[in-house]
């Protein structure tokens, strides 16, 4: 286990400095690029943040559950070897590039999203048809982490007070930092005081219990006020003092995989196809999504980061930094499978609860007990799946305005395309899903599978808009580096996309599920169709695109 770590550590340390430094060759980055951070300030989206502020938001808000509920999910089904693998040969040269590729193409494009550059370099009948798969795509996010947290919230109560009191110190923080110009360091180190006491309290005393369904109806409410509200208030400092628990996170895993003396038990290889899942391939590349590349990044980089970088010397250690950052939570969540046995009977439990128990493990080498850890390892999941809940909602409402062209940024406008973003996450989640034998299951555990194809799918569509992008600017040189992952992405997610719509169907029949999930299928294909005719049309005028 120390061999692994170390190893795969090593890796992703010389990608950030050697490929993070090639990309910046690619991109042509320069200092004293504008931002429109500084040129659109606004003091609601448009803020020029500080890079480690800015950091702790985007690692934050990218990370979520994926990069450990995937993992998960994939080594526990097909063994650990073909999933670290991906999560190392993805996160270097498909998610790093793309989501630092994402941020740049963002910023040089005066923060608008990938979507409307899409108007800028494809037609704008494809940029309308983008815009309703990325809206589409986000519902299955917020739908998915609000049914993972409110489970969470309702079996582990004090994980729920200490969420509330992060959420209460972040807006104190934002009032204190922006509004009264206190210092970042000070202020930061009083917050963290202030959470680690509020952690102490919280383990010792549960007073808020409350039902799954409960939960979620309040976590809904939040998503809704998160999104309308100054960034600077509510998302902003709320996702800088969550990234602390997640960097703790990693520390505990660091730490836990080297001095625990965990031995390496699960199968390497287990199976080349499951019966909940699907074969490996194509399901590896789309079961492990925000740990090796996810569309959602994007949205991200350009729906909120791009509106908060304050250079661009920066994009490398905010965006291809935050990429790694997620690599290395995602290797950590598979040494939790990987330390398992075959016949354990945490195999068939949820990621969820395999993730608690393996950070109860690592940080019972600081002496906390196994109960302890095990609420830690739940607090952290949350913090990702609270923090990657607030972004998707804010950017589904940036979605909204650009599909109706609300031009005005006003609180009725906010409110409006909010609220119309909240309409299919509750219906999907008052929707009753059944798996192949007819058992009702969490939503959650039915849309994952949707989620992680659609997911990919994006990151595929995007990954098509940069090489339009980057050859537009007379830089086609090195594009056979965005190219190459292109077509493998676009062509294991269709592959997959495919086979759930159809098994779906068969065990469902027309429910929401399969009805929304054929509609991102048409709607990714006529975007690639229209894209291929932009290449075909500049190959025959002999323009290289």
């Amino acid at each position: 286990m120390i061999l692994y770590v170390l190893l795969i550590t090593s890796i992703f340390l010389l990608a950030y400095f050697l490929y993070g430094k090639f990309l910046e060759k690619i991109f042509q980055i320069t200092p004293d690029q504008e931002v429109p951070s500084r040129n659109n300030y606004d003091a609601i989206d448009f803020v020029p943040t500080n890079k480690f502020v800015l950091l702790g938001h985007h690692f934050s808000s990218i990370a979520g559950a994926g990069p450990i509920v995937g993992p998960i999910i994939a080594g526990v089904s097909f063994g650990w070897l073909g999933a670290i693998l991906w999560i190392v040969l993805g996160t270097v040269f498909v998610g790093g590039l793309h989501d630092f590729a994402s941020l740049i193409l963002s910023v040089n494009n005066k923060g608008k999203s990938v979507a409307e550059i899409v108007n800028k370099y494809v037609n704008k009948r494809t940029y309308k048809l983008f815009l309703v798969f990325i809206w589409l795509a986000l519902v299955y996010v917020i739908t998915v982490f609000t049914d993972l947290a409110g489970e969470t919230f309702s079996k582990e109560p004090s994980v729920a007070q200490v969420s509330i009191l992060y959420i209460v110190v972040a807006v104190i923080f934002g009032f204190l930092v922006y509004k009264f110009k206190f210092k970042l360091f000070s202020t930061t180190i009083f917050a963290l005081i202030i959470i680690i006491l509020g952690i102490y309290f919280n383990l010792k005393y549960e007073f808020i219990f409350f039902d799954k369904n409960f939960w979620i109806k309040l976590l809904l409410v939040y998503c809704f006020f998160a999104s309308i509200l100054p960034v600077w208030l509510l998302l902003q400092p709320r996702d800088y003092m969550s990234s602390f628990i997640l960097y703790f996170s990693v520390i505990i895993g660091f730490i836990g995989t080297i001095f625990g003396r965990n031995s390496i038990s699960y199968p390497a290889i287990k199976s080349f196809t499951s019966q909940s899942i699907g074969p490996l391939v194509p399901f590896m590349f789309i079961t492990i999504a925000c740990g090796a590349v996810s569309g959602f990044h994007s949205l991200v980089s350009s729906g909120t980061t791009s509106k908060q970088l304050d250079n661009t010397k920066n994009a490398k250690f905010v965006g291809y930094g935050g990429m790694i950052l997620e690599g290395i939570v995602a290797t950590i969540a598979l040494s939790t499978v990987m330390i398992l046995s075959k016949e354990s009977k945490l195999v068939s439990k949820p990621p969820v609860e395999i993730y608690a128990h393996g950070i109860a493990k690592f940080v019972s080498l600081l002496g906390f007990s196994a109960e302890v850890g095990k609420i830690l390892g739940y607090l952290v999941i949350s913090a990702f799946i609270l923090t990657t809940l607030d972004t998707a909602t804010r950017i589904t409402r940036y979605i909204f305005q650009e599909f109706i062209e609300l031009k005005d940024n006003t609180n009725l406008s906010r409110i409006i395309s909010t609220l119309a973003s909240l309409v299919l996450p509750i219906i999907l989640l008052n929707t009753k899903v059944y798996d192949a034998n007819g058992t009702m299951v969490p939503c959650w555990k039915i849309v994952w599978p949707l989620f992680g194809a659609t997911n990919q799918l994006l990151a595929a569509l995007v990954l098509i808009v940069i090489y339009l992008w980057n050859s537009k600017q007379n830089n086609s040189k090195n594009n056979l580096v965005i190219i190459s992952p292109t077509v493998f992405m676009l062509t294991m997610t269709f592959w997959a996309l495919g086979h759930i719509i159809v098994k779906n169907f068969i065990n469902n029949g027309f429910n929401i599920v399969t009805i929304i999930g054929s509609i991102l299928f048409l709607l990714a294909a006529t975007v690639v169709i229209e894209t291929l005719k932009v290449f075909r049309k500049n190959l025959i005028n002999n323009n290289e695109i």
